[in-house]
């Protein structure tokens, strides 16, 4: 497998931001997709989830802490959202087009990830069959982001780019790596 790394950016980007970064690998080999995020630093000041004892599908997993990644078929509206909660929790959701038609993923029945914790890092890794939803040929277009919360309790939004004026990892203009 082929990685690409990636480092995240704050939005706004020349706003407040805590003491940490959010880096990765992405690699895709046929329809296995590898993912893993490191986040590193100040973590004392970030609302990270204690690990669940059953880890399951959870809805709104973006209101804390929880690192993203949308996943398109290039040429096409079509897209997914993948949401993985430091706690083990997880959920996929699809789209038609733009923040249209989102259903949860149902050829998912289960997401399982890694998650390992220090003071000063949390790593999360996690490979996954795509050949559910898309064909091992087909080229995609993927954007990675992650919403960590603030022990304070504020959201903030973390991408590869952000091309709006606001935080929005749906705009496929955001969709920058291509496997």
């Amino acid at each position: 497998m082929n990685g690409q790394s990636f480092s995240l950016e704050p939005f706004p980007p020349g706003g407040p931001r805590p003491e940490v970064k959010i880096t990765g690998n992405l690699a895709r080999r046929g329809n296995t997709l590898a993912i893993r995020y490191k986040l590193q630093g100040r973590l004392a000041g970030l609302a990270i989830p204690a690990a669940a004892d059953l880890p399951a599908r959870r809805h709104g997993l973006w209101k804390d802490t929880c690192l993203e990644f949308f996943l398109g078929i290039k040429n096409s509206p079509r897209y997914w959202e993948f949401n993985l909660s430091p706690a083990g929790h997880w959920n996929v959701y699809g789209f038609a087009a733009y923040r249209q038609g989102m259903e949860e993923e149902t050829a998912f029945r289960s997401l399982p990830f890694s998650v390992r914790s220090q003071p000063d890092s949390l790593l999360l890794a996690l490979e996954v069959d795509l050949a559910k939803i898309v064909q091992a040929d087909q080229a995609l277009k993927v954007a990675i982001a992650a919403a960590i919360k603030l022990a304070a309790g504020e959201l903030i939004y973390w991408a590869l780019t952000h091309p709006g004026s606001q935080a929005d990892f749906h705009r496929r203009d955001g969709f920058l790596v291509e496997l």
